[in-house]
């Protein structure tokens, strides 16, 4: 069945909520102006999920807002890495990659194994680069010392052996390798997922629900004015303490606080470019690029990513965007160690620019820390920003240990203390993916044809045991058994459950971070249209 006809034979599909599915808006509005929540956290990328998520499970009434989707800024816009950063034994900061690959092994392994996956790094040492390799090799010797050499050792590799594992391996002036490992993922899954896990411990969402304003009683900020972007409605949330998690907009929400609230943050640009590959990559490739400094090319969802850039911005965060310097900048840089024909612009599907919430001050952003900034408003709002994908669960838990603090004890003096919580609760889906993708394959339908096996470990990877949910749809209808596109691995069934399950309203929810269309090149006006079609039939 061609793309085109399965497009025509949709219509009728999907038309009516599955079971079990999603309140609908107009409920979720309902109920978030009906109750008083004891936190609301404004902000729906990972650290505001994050928060939800653990203020949930300490027993809060807890609601979450945003004014766009659910991780639709920088969030989704990461270098899809959970690591221990490198670069920072540089600076001596042993114990912070210590604890980085504490929670990037807790996450891998207890938490999301079912939506991470590790990846061997190659780190090459060029003639007159700027590191040796004796240099590098200890380096990333003590580097996986430090996560007990979980990934295994650290050490040097010969540039044959490399060359093997990455063809496109620029080869000239190549001294040696260091190889060391860490973990990637689907940011915008892993995201999606932590707000899924926020609603099962009894959080109230909703996004595309943009605050107008702040609510005060007593010149204390109690809550918050909210304006529905998709169909205009106006509503409030009452709530005893206010969390702004907006990230790059964090001070544009104490400005509505305080007036004169002083700035806390600095914005620094990071741009990436996804590529088509020209031959299979085993490992990715980190390359010094100067002495602070590190270019990525990794091998992700069959493609390769490219990036990333780390410059001041001071724009609006909405119009950030990929620029042709920076597309000419990460080509550049990419070809220290990337032959030409992987570099061509010709196979570039997508480009992204996401922006890190740094803390305010003078100075290098490559250098600059990326820590989180908690600050306390005069209306008692909380703004929090910065840190780092890979330690989202640890900086949900440093806020929640830092609202039971408060003075006054605002949120109560029996707020479940942090430490009590489960140390490596995990997400929803949890599963081997490899058995799930096996079980997939094993009991398709009869009749009817089989799951493709690149869909089936798609679906694996992306949902782990909820992927037997989405089998399910497909079965009952063998329409949504269908690809979207040819050239991808996802199927209509993932559009429709993205519906009723996973909070998309638009085409770009489920194209951009449901699934990995727009990625791929392959968000077409008319897969666009269909998809819209089938989000608008609930």
């Amino acid at each position: 069945m061609t793309m085109s006809t399965t497009l025509q034979s949709l219509p009728s599909l999907g038309t009516h909520a599955s079971a079990g599915s999603n309140p609908s808006r107009a409920e979720t509005r309902d109920q978030l102006s009906r109750a008083s929540y004891d936190l609301l956290v404004i902000g729906g990328g990972i650290l505001g999920i994050s928060t939800a998520w653990h203020a949930a499970q300490s027993g809060l009434r807890v609601a979450l807002v945003d004014a766009g989707d659910f991780a639709g800024a920088t969030s989704s816009a990461s270098s899809k890495l959970l690591h221990g950063g490198l670069r920072y034994l540089q600076t001596g900061a042993v114990k912070l990659v210590a604890e980085n690959h504490f929670e990037r092994r807790a996450v891998s392994r207890q938490v999301a194994p079912h939506l991470a996956n590790p990846l061997t790094f190659y780190l090459p040492v060029y003639k007159g680069g700027p590191h040796g390799a004796a240099k590098l090799g200890a380096g990333v010797f003590a580097y996986s010392a430090l996560s007990a050499f979980g990934d295994g050792v650290g050490h040097l590799l010969s540039p044959s052996k490399a060359a093997q594992d990455v063809p496109e391996l620029r080869t000239d002036n190549l001294k040696a390798v260091a190889v060391y490992g860490d973990d990637q993922m689907n940011d915008a899954r892993m995201a999606l997922m932590t707000v899924r896990a926020a609603v099962d411990s009894g959080a109230v969402v909703l996004n595309h629900a943009e605050v107008t304003g702040l609510r005060f009683t007593r010149g204390r900020v109690t809550g918050a004015e909210l304006k529905d972007r998709l169909d205009g409605t106006e509503f409030g949330v009452d709530a005893r303490l206010v969390l702004n998690a907006t990230g790059p907009w964090v001070d544009h929400l104490r400005a509505l606080e305080d007036p004169n609230a002083a700035p806390s943050i600095r914005l620094s640009k990071g741009a990436h470019l996804v590529l088509k590959r020209t031959s299979p990559w085993k490992a990715a490739l980190a390359t010094p690029i100067d002495k602070y400094r590190i270019t990525f090319a990794l091998p992700w969802e069959d493609m390769l990513l490219l990036g990333t850039t780390d410059e001041v911005y001071e724009g609006d965060p909405r119009e950030v965007s990929v620029t042709e310097q920076d597309t000419k900048q990460i080509l550049d840089e990419a070809a220290f160690s990337i032959r030409d024909q992987q570099l061509s612009r010709d196979l570039i599907t997508y480009s992204f620019a996401g922006l890190r919430v740094l803390p305010g001050g003078p100075g290098d952003t490559a250098k600059a820390k990326r820590e989180t900034v908690v600050t306390e408003g005069k209306g008692g709002m909380l703004s929090v920003a910065g840190g780092k994908w890979t330690t989202f669960r640890h900086i949900g838990r440093t806020v929640m240990n830092k609202l039971a603090q408060l003075p006054g004890h605002p949120l109560g003096e029996d707020l479940e203390p942090v430490g009590k919580l489960p140390k490596k609760l995990p997400l929803p889906g949890i599963a081997n993916p490899r058995a799930v993708a096996h079980r997939l394959l094993v009991d398709g339908p009869a009749p009817g044809p089989r799951m493709a096996a690149d869909t089936a470990r798609h679906l694996a990877t992306h949902y782990g045991s909820l992927s037997f949910d989405i089998a399910r749809l497909a079965n009952e209808n063998p329409e949504l058994a269908q690809r979207i596109h040819p050239d991808a691995p996802e199927i209509w069934a993932q559009v429709v459950y993205a519906r009723d399950h996973e909070w998309a309203e638009t085409a770009d929810d489920v194209l951009r971070r449901r699934t990995t269309l727009t990625i791929r090149g392959l968000a077409t006006d008319e897969v666009r249209g269909k998809v819209q079609g089938l989000l608008d039939a609930k």
